[in-house]
């Protein structure tokens, strides 16, 4: 190859970089508008990989929300009295062409949350998926005609609850505010969804997917800004007539406090602290591998992942090894990089937050068996890590990590290890780990959590629904549970007149 050939091989290869690195101008979407609102306020959007600000994202004023409500008021009028065939026909289309643009929707959500390539263009696909089976269930909201007086004719009815308010974080920026779309629309609500400014442009991807498959002006609303100013206008509000937030359970109490005081129903999907218990007749190995490949999926930044590991003593020592070697073996690095198997944390606070409890952690008498540090490179990127020999008075122990942290502790009775796994105020996922079906019907039995998986560690699916209670939420998304939430049921009975 001559000086110029190769010179022309490395321009070629650095467009391709800059264009794999190329982010969207990022704007609200509003009564059928891209927008900047009218503030012209905005704040950076950053590459957790590199630390490097990819774009800005504007923040609504309490005007542009205004706005926004007005439009999904007249919104919801529109979308509630379009035929459920032509419905159901437009959301298709939506999930159609979210399929088609996976590959560039991965691309974004990789730049602006971190995840790798893989995972953030499976992620694409999937919520279609989801977003299919919810418009396809919405055509079987039957209602029923409940036999009575000859003369009376006596049914049930469901119609949609009306304007939706909606808060999703960043851990999964096309899941989280497609759950609430794919719900609300396929019931025949309108929709204000303020998606996470952390990773807003995989948000905007997902509205140009409804606009372009047609859905009217004012039935789907993107908005950004400050989070509590937002809320406070939005549940407020006479027009909204449900609240939906994935989050943290600190902050769902604030909002479900404030919808209780204008009686509008919630849908509250918070956080967790799942225990996995693994029997004394259950293989080690595969256990620990499954929990790994669980444990260090997004970082860790999961609402159900894996966080505390309750292993009987016997299996302790050939689980861990596994554990460790699992957790050895994973790539960390840029998403967007070929192999690699876990991105950075969103963001120095999630850096700071696992420091502090690994370190706390080891100060109460863990042992640190790998991992622990901040992986020295620009971004926000920390190792994969496992602690052993834990005390139940580390904060690791009762706070939800959010993050590639694995505390390992052993058990004796399996009595002993369920109330150590209900010990905590969540109760949104739990697993298991044991060949006998009378054990697993006992953890099914014992765990409080509202998603459980035993011998595996299974994720949401569209088919059936997810949700916590306790202090984990209240509600559930996925399934035909999914859509009751954005449904209203009425009893008419109707008298039968000459």
């Amino acid at each position: 190859m001559t000086s110029a050939e190769a010179a022309r091989t490395d321009d070629r290869v650095d467009a391709a970089t800059d264009a794999d690195r190329s982010y969207p101008r990022i704007q609200m979407y509003v009564a059928g508008e891209w927008t900047d609102g009218s503030r012209g306020k905005t704040v950076p959007v950053v590459n957790p990989a590199t630390g490097e600000t990819l774009g800005d994202v504007p923040l609504a004023t309490t005007d542009d929300l205004d706005v926004a409500l007005a439009a999904a008021d007249e919104g919801f009028r529109v979308w509630r009295d379009t035929p459920i065939a032509q419905r159901t026909a437009i959301l298709h289309r939506a999930a159609d062409l979210l399929v088609e643009r996976s590959a560039e929707v991965g691309r974004i959500m990789t730049l602006e949350q971190g995840k790798p390539l893989p995972e953030a263009r499976g992620e694409a696909s999937r919520v279609a998926g989801g977003l299919r089976w919810h418009a396809d269930d919405a055509r079987r909201a039957y209602g029923r005609i409940i036999p009575s007086a000859d003369d009376t004719v006596l049914s049930v009815r469901t119609v949609p609850v009306g304007p939706v308010a909606a808060f999703t974080p960043w851990n999964f920026p096309a899941g989280s505010p497609m759950r609430k779309i794919a719900a609300a629309l396929s019931a025949g609500c309108s929709i204000v969804i303020k998606a996470s400014e952390e990773t807003p442009g995989t948000a905007c991807a997902l509205v140009q997917c409804f606009v372009d498959a047609g859905v009217p002006a004012g039935v789907l609303n993107l908005v950004f800004g400050e989070p509590a100013e937002v809320s406070a206008h939005l549940i407020d509000s006479p027009v909204t007539r449900l609240v939906a937030f994935t989050g943290s359970v600190p902050v769902g109490k604030l909002l479900a406090a404030a919808a209780g005081a204008q009686m509008k129903p919630c849908l509250m999907e918070l956080g967790g602290h799942a225990p996995v218990i693994v029997a004394p007749d259950a293989d080690p190995v595969y256990a620990a591998r499954k929990a790994a490949a669980a444990k260090f999926v997004n970082a860790g930044q999961v609402c159900t992942s894996p966080s505390r590991f309750l292993v009987h003593a016997s299996l302790h020592d050939a689980f861990v090894d596994e554990l460790v070697t699992a957790a050895e073996q994973v790539v960390v690095g840029d998403g967007l990089e070929d192999g690699v198997g876990m991105g950075p944390l969103a963001n120095g606070r999630r850096l700071s937050a696992m420091e502090r409890l690994v370190g706390d952690a080891v100060d109460a008498g863990a042992t640190l068996r790998t991992g622990g540090h901040r992986i020295d490179r620009p971004g926000y990127f920390f190792e994969p890590t496992v602690l052993t020999d834990v005390p139940a008075s580390a904060a690791v122990m009762t706070e939800e990590p959010f993050g590639p942290i694995a505390p390992v502790v052993s058990y004796t009775d399996l009595d002993e290890a369920l109330a150590i796994a209900n010990a905590l105020p969540y109760g949104l996922a739990a697993y298991g780990f044991t060949r006998s079906s009378a054990t697993a019907e006992r953890m099914v039995r014992g765990f409080e959590a509202g998603i459980l998986s035993i011998n595996h560690c299974g994720g949401s699916v569209h088919e059936a629904p997810s949700g916590g209670f306790k202090d984990s939420g209240f509600g559930r998304e996925g399934g035909p549970e999914g859509l009751d939430g954005y449904l209203v049921t009425k009893r008419v009975s109707h008298l039968l007149v000459d």
